[in-house]
């Protein structure tokens, strides 16, 4: 996969900085543990995207895209939590933003899977 262009790449990027300005205010409200899980599923989504650029081959392309999913379903749970509790401030944007996310990994993880073309470096041949 190209990273120029690359929306997913782009968006999981803008994602992770708003994850770490949300933490900031979690913390500042003494919300350390939440913020320190939300910061670790939050940003490990776009490194994994990021990760998945240097695939060795389809296979791995698809399991590093898998992991960035199952991030972003713990991230999308802990925003949850934030929404849920009257102790808690939420971030609707952060949760339309990872609903995203979710929905354009998924899409690329199916079209790779049904997708015949070898890999090589990431890119296809």
């Amino acid at each position: 996969m190209n990273s120029e262009n690359n929306v997913v790449l782009d968006l999981s990027l803008v994602f992770s900085v708003e994850v770490m300005d949300f933490c900031e205010l979690l913390k500042k409200q003494g919300r350390n543990i939440l913020s320190d899980q939300l910061f670790r599923s939050g940003t490990s989504i776009g490194a994994n995207i990021h990760e998945a650029q240097g695939a060795e081959s389809r296979a791995d392309f698809i399991h590093k895209l898998k992991i960035a999913f199952k991030e972003a379903s713990e991230t999308e749970y802990w925003l949850k939590l934030c929404e849920m509790s009257t102790h808690y401030p939420a971030n609707m944007s952060l949760s339309v933003k990872v609903l995203s996310l979710k929905k354009l990994l998924s899409k690329i993880i199916s079209t790779a899977k049904a997708n015949k073309t070898e890999f090589s470096n990431g890119k296809s041949k």
